[in-house]
């Protein structure tokens, strides 16, 4: 390989000297490698294995046009869409922690205390609801940050002509994109994969044509430029972020954008490209890199930012960010382009080969993957479900990471600077369903950066508790950001409907109990679920007031984005008691009081607990049948609004079941339905629910509709969530639905495991390995004709299980090794058994 730098480009390769945090990051990126390359059974000899079928290969035969139509690849933290261009190749980039920000002002308001007297007034003694609405805008405070684009690799292939059998795939068992293509009798190969061992991108090239490779590559970013050049062998890009960034929906804003040239107001930022020749030549110009006559190409990319860690500044120089950068890329270096990729396959298959799902196939499974869309909203393709719920696993994979930020509301893949609804982590739904698939779906671990997110904010939520409120320990409200404001947003003008609602880390406590609920690791729930919970249970205690019956109701209180009409016809936000907050509040009190009786620790505060719960404001049901949404009987003023928050003691709550409250399921399911009948839950993410919800109430078939409603109204070629448009990418809605499925499937919210508890007659055959059960317990099931054959248990401790056979059947035999085990029937027609960990459990069912 021949380099050769251009006159104005001769540059001297820069000393910098590491910083002690600069230096502790680039040994976290070295160790990961290391750690991969030992993990067990690991071959570095040969390629991983790949498996490609109709559940786990997503395939094109054209090229995106548009970044709704492009490839996503993420280790957590790097992310890149592919869009697989012939003569022009475009990979766009993000990372987890460029955003702009840190807030230029305090977003806590030193005067909203004085208003929340006059507020409570107003609703409990008044009834004066348009004036509580319009006084407690004054309890807002400032927008919080916007995620941002990193920038742009593109790649110019100018011998590309007369192209023949192009083909462009992402295989979600690898975790590779691949672009193949004939031209001019030579067969040319791009594989494109974001490593989580080596914190970077790897592009190949290749072709079967010794010395056909000829290709250019250039870096560019929206964000502020400072440089684009050579540093040595490679190319980089070093930019500035925003020091702030008004949210998209502000759409009369006069300086949306703003820079600061000091540091740390507005983080630095850093792309760095280094390639791997074989043969050919290279030279480096100011602004790209020409490569000619290769044999093959190795593109290694990493990126970094000024971002150290919660409750700093983020004022890292951009020397300190290149060292980042240059040690990445120095390690991946010495390491061959078949290394890289296996170390790849096997990080990412010892997550993604955990569940496998296969449903039943058709004449569509082999199709390209935008025609089995096209062809699944004629005809249903069973199997079409099973891959969109894998890649629902392959998103959360490579954009949630130990480590890393949690996926926000486009995962990680943003290509906007004012990106919809800021790409934040709103937490009145769309964060908490980003991780609703995490537990079933045997990613437990990718749980964690969700859990980060909730330490963080328990620390900012505390002075908010006490500024806003008063209030014991700690809140957060519907809207966070990197920096983890906890304050209600809105700047005195918003809608209350989002803005004024504290109960968004109540919600998150729920992702904390839910993770010892599947893994019953009580390390886990002792040191790091339970003080958070009982933080947030402690301000909900400090929250919560008597009305004048004497029962515990919140004031001010919303239904989260759904407005109603008072005695006057207005329409309005703020109530008392609204039923998603009283179910917020129960589950938040119950998940304490279990976990605090695993723990054996903190009776008085148990029984405080279970005190309170006891007088929470009770569920109505309203005039037409229907759970009530608010503590009276409104009518809605959005009656065909996605959000459906009254339902939250379905799903993902579990204080409303079919079976432990018959009356009030039945409420639900009219609730539900009457959202339907005025359009919602037709599109995008409320069809994730909706779903879930349907699957809950046992109603298999109606589930599958929102299922079927999710591939025809929303899913955009590359199957993202659309959102009911186009060009709007929102990540809950795959996640969602993930979930849904799982849950039409496996259940065990009641403390039973459920098989099939709402089959479709869609898919009368089928089979799972892998699927989380509470209770620690893996689970394999198998079912033919609408009726389960087999299925297989594996716990990881020991303990007695319940379980519940398919409705119409019942449980015939289970064996441990060649033996049968006993088991006991109960009334409620479920049994019991006595599971030891790690040992495998065969079940029969009755036919």
């Amino acid at each position: 390989m021949q380099i050769t730098l251009g006159k104005s480009a001769q540059i001297q390769h820069r000393k910098v000297k590491m910083t002690e945090a600069t230096r502790r990051e680039f040994l976290k990126s070295a160790a990961a490698i290391a750690m991969t390359s030992a993990i067990p059974g690991a071959k570095l000899k040969g390629a991983a294995e790949d498996s490609t079928n109709s559940s786990t290969l997503m395939w094109y035969q054209q090229p995106a046009t548009r970044w709704m139509e492009t490839l996503p690849i993420g280790n957590g933290r790097l992310g890149a869409v592919v869009y697989g261009g012939i003569e022009t190749e475009r990979l766009q980039l993000n990372h987890d922690t460029l955003w702009s920000g840190p807030p230029i002002k305090p977003w806590n308001n030193p005067e909203a205390r004085q208003y929340l007297p006059q507020i409570r007034h107003l609703l409990l003694d008044e009834h004066d609801y348009a004036a509580a609405n319009q006084l407690t805008k004054k309890m807002q405070g400032p927008f919080n940050e916007s995620y941002q684009p990193l920038g742009n690799l593109n790649l110019v292939f100018p011998d590309s002509k007369h192209v023949t059998d192009y083909r462009r795939e992402l295989n979600l068992d690898t975790g590779v994109v691949r672009i193949s293509y004939q031209s001019e009798g030579a067969r040319f190969v791009r594989e494109i994969f974001c490593s989580a061992p080596a914190q970077a991108m790897v592009v190949r090239l290749s072709c079967d044509r010794p010395g056909a490779i000829h290709c250019s590559l250039s870096i560019d970013s929206l964000l502020r430029t400072i440089f684009v050049g050579p540093d040595g062998n490679d190319l980089l890009l070093q930019g500035k972020a925003p020091s702030h960034v008004d949210p998209n929906y502000m759409i009369h804003s006069l300086n949306p954008v703003i820079y600061d040239d000091a540091a740390g107001k507005g983080m630095y930022f850093e792309i760095r490209v280094r390639p791997v020749v074989e043969g050919g030549k290279v030279s480096i110009s100011d602004s790209k890199i020409e490569i000619a006559n290769a044999n093959a190409v190795t593109l290694l990319l990493s990126a970094a930012t000024g971002y150290k860690e919660f409750g700093s500044a983020p004022d890292r120089t951009p020397e300190e960010i290149s060292a980042v950068c240059r040690g990445q890329l120095s390690v991946s270096a010495r390491k061959s382009y078949s290394q890289l990729r296996q170390e790849h396959v096997l990080d990412h298959q010892n997550l993604f080969r955990r569940v496998s799902l296969s449903l039943e196939t058709n004449a569509s499974s082999d199709k390209p993957t935008d025609q089995r869309l096209r062809d699944n909203n004629e005809k249903d393709e069973p199997q079409f479900a099973a891959l969109y719920y894998q890649l629902a696993r392959y998103l959360l994979i490579a954009s949630s990471r130990p480590g890393t930020q949690p996926a926000n509301l486009q995962g990680i893949w943003s290509q906007e600077i004012r990106p919809p609804w800021s790409a934040n982590w709103t937490l009145n739904i769309n964060a908490e369903m980003n991780y609703w698939l995490a537990e079933s779906a045997n990613l437990g671990e990718l749980h964690e950066p969700l859990f980060d997110l909730v330490d963080h904010l328990s620390v900012t939520g505390k002075p908010t508790a006490q500024i806003y409120y008063g209030a014991d320990g700690w809140t957060a409200h519907h809207n966070a950001d990197l920096w983890a404001e906890a304050a209600p947003v809105g700047e005195q003008w918003g809608d209350p409907v989002w803005a004024n609602w504290p109960m968004g880390g109540a919600w998150l406590c729920q992702h904390l109990w839910e993770h010892y609920a599947f893994s019953l690791d009580k390390g886990f729930l002792r040191e790091r679920a339970y003080p958070i919970m009982k933080g947030s249970a402690e301000f909900m205690l400090s929250w919560l007031i008597e009305d004048k019956q004497g029962r515990l109701v919140t004031a001010p209180a919303v239904s989260p984005e759904t407005h109603f009409f008072d005695a006057h016809g207005k329409r309005l936000a703020v109530s008392v008691a609204s039923t998603m907050d009283m179910a917020v509040i129960w589950d938040l009190f119950t998940n304490c009081i279990e976990a605090a009786t695993v723990l054996h620790v903190d009776p008085e505060f148990r029984a405080t607990l279970d005190q309170a719960r006891s007088r929470l404001f009770p569920y109505q049901i309203g005039k037409e049948g229907q759970l009530q949404e608010w503590s009276d009987d409104f009518v809605t003023a959005d009656p065909g609004i996605g959000h459906v928050s009254q339902l939250f003691p379905v799903y993902p709550g579990r204080q409303i079941t079919p079976r432990s409250s018959k009356e009030l399921a039945q409420a639900a399911a009219v609730s539900l339905e009457s959202r339907i009948q005025h359009g919602s839950g037709v599109a995008a993410w409320p069809c994730a629910w909706y779903a879930c919800l349907w699957a809950r109430l046992e109603k298999g078939d109606k589930a599958y509709w929102h299922v079927a409603k999710m591939f025809e109204q929303s899913a955009t070629p590359n199957l993202w969530n659309g959102s009911g448009n186009a060009e709007l990418f929102q990540i809950d809605g795959n996640f969602g639905m993930a979930a849904g499925i799982a849950e039409m499937l496996l259940q065990s919210h009641e403390g039973v495991i459920h098989f099939l508890p709402a089959l479709p007659v869609q898919w009368s055959s089928g089979s799972f390995k892998g699927f989380r059960a509470r209770g620690a317990v893996e689970v394999d099931l198998s079912w033919s004709h609408a009726k389960a054959v087999s299925a297989v248990l594996c716990a990881d401790v020991n303990g007695e299980k319940r379980l519940r056979a398919p409705r119409g059947q019942s449980i015939q035999a289970i064996h441990c090794k060649g033996r049968k085990v006993q088991f006991q029937p109960r009334e409620d027609g479920t049994i019991s058994v006595s599971l030891q960990k790690r040992a495998r459990y065969d079940l029969t069912f009755s036919l």
